[in-house]
């Protein structure tokens, strides 16, 4: 990927430097643009060490450039089993799934853009905009100009506040706890009821999954691998839940709760409800987890992806609920487009930057209203029917998240092309 002969270079600053901002600036660097990256955290941002779907778009940055980087970076699961809390089976059917550990692929990210131009505890404050560019403010007193703004700063952006004042993350009624556990830890005998699968468990008015991941040291091999378990479970709003969100040593927190930070008694009470709740597999997925965390589920829907020379993407523009698994994938596939339209642009970016937020804005919608609906029907509707086709994971579909076939790849480009190179 190449800008344009002749055109001038962009001066671009992304603020936010996690999956969809180091995607941005990877591909605008590739295309030629000056690109810094400012990310307000000061360490690196693994504290969140959990899996996630390796979707084509989240991923084809590194497939692309190295054939066999799926195979030595992902875990593949061929079977998707729905059990009841009993350990009945109610359905069974083969995917073609691959998981990745979020911490890995950041870093991976992280290294093939490297430090340089990686700026952290940068924290935003402020910007204003003109016809010809956009002054940036950080709290550390740093001022900068720059021709493009990309805001890729998250659930809590303060991108976001100031773009869109008002537009706050909407709490869904339930949390997702979440933990690791290494496959060495784990008896031979669970292994064999799990191995090779990604296993729900349907609950009254809740849900659980387990799945293999790569290992911390990124290794995908039989006995060196970490199983993954995400229990969706409801915590009215209010007292309850700010509660739930007061770490271990009294300091209230608005999203999440990081490993090691959860109040011991909340731990206890999910272990000892998992034992009574779930089957004996599943179970001691839960119980051998060290330190399980909290992440509330949120909705974020943003009325446009761009104003301006401004625009915003992945979590700082839209949030998803977790169930259709596609939030990183959505990250990568705004930065995709994103380079895409400005690749075309000769004297008016504005202009092309509407355009690639007119189709992204209606991505960002969809998954939001399907995987709200998804979510509603575990947790509180208790409608969901094993074997339903809305319920496989999916970007801009349902099942698409199952991309290793030369079709896919194909329909995945055509989208591509749509949302981004219609500014030409």
């Amino acid at each position: 990927m190449s800008s344009k002969p002749g055109s001038k270079p962009l001066r671009v600053a992304v603020v936010g430097g996690s999956m969809g901002g180091l995607t941005t600036a990877l591909l605008l660097r590739d295309l030629g643009h000056e690109v810094d990256v400012f990310e307000r955290a000061t360490g690196e941002l693994t504290g969140f060490g959990a899996g996630i779907v390796a979707h084509e778009v989240s991923t084809r940055y590194f497939v692309q450039r190295t054939p066999d980087w799926l195979a030595q970076t992902t875990v593949h699961v061929p079977s998707h089993r729905m059990l009841d809390g009993s350990g009945a089976l109610l359905w069974d059917y083969p995917v073609a799934y691959r998981f990745v550990s979020w911490g890995g692929l950041y870093r991976a990210l992280l290294g093939a853009f490297g430090r340089e131009r990686y700026h952290q505890g940068a924290a935003l404050v402020g910007f204003d905009q003109d016809a010809a560019g956009v002054d940036l403010r950080f709290a550390s007193g740093r001022e900068s100009r720059y021709d493009l703004l990309v805001l890729a700063d998250g659930l809590l952006s303060t991108g976001r506040q100031r773009l869109f004042p008002g537009v706050e993350p909407v709490y869904s009624g339930y949390v997702a706890w979440r933990g690791t556990v290494a496959e060495g830890d784990i008896p031979a005998r669970i292994l064999q009821q799990l191995d090779d699968t990604i296993t729900y468990v349907l609950v009254p008015n809740s849900h659980i999954l387990v799945y293999p991941i790569p290992g911390n040291d990124n290794r995908v091999d039989r006995g060196h691998r970490s199983w993954n378990f995400v229990w969706y479970r409801n915590v009215a709003k209010g007292a309850a839940l700010e509660e739930l969100l007061t770490d271990r040593d009294g300091y209230p927190h608005s999203a999440s709760l990081r490993p090691g930070r959860v109040q011991d008694r909340y731990v206890h009470e999910l272990k000892e409800h998992a034992s009574a709740a779930l089957p004996q597999d599943v179970a001691a997925i839960v119980n051998a987890t060290e330190q399980p965390f909290i992440q509330a589920v949120m909705d974020v829907e943003s009325p446009a992806m761009a104003v301006g020379r401004v625009c915003i993407l992945g979590d700082a523009a839209f949030v998803a609920r977790p169930h259709a698994a596609a939030g990183t994938a959505k990250a990568a596939e705004n930065a995709w487009t994103l380079a895409a339209a400005i690749a075309t642009v000769e004297d008016d970016l504005p202009d092309a930057l509407q355009r690639w937020s007119a189709h992204q804005t209606a991505l960002g919608s969809s998954l939001v209203a399907r995987s709200r609906h998804m979510g509603e029907g575990s947790q509180f509707r208790c409608d969901w029917r094993p074997g339903d086709p809305a319920l496989r994971f999916g970007l801009y579909e349902p099942g698409d998240s199952c991309t290793w076939t030369r079709a896919a790849h194909s329909a995945a480009a055509t989208r591509r092309e749509e949302g981004g190179a219609r500014s030409e």
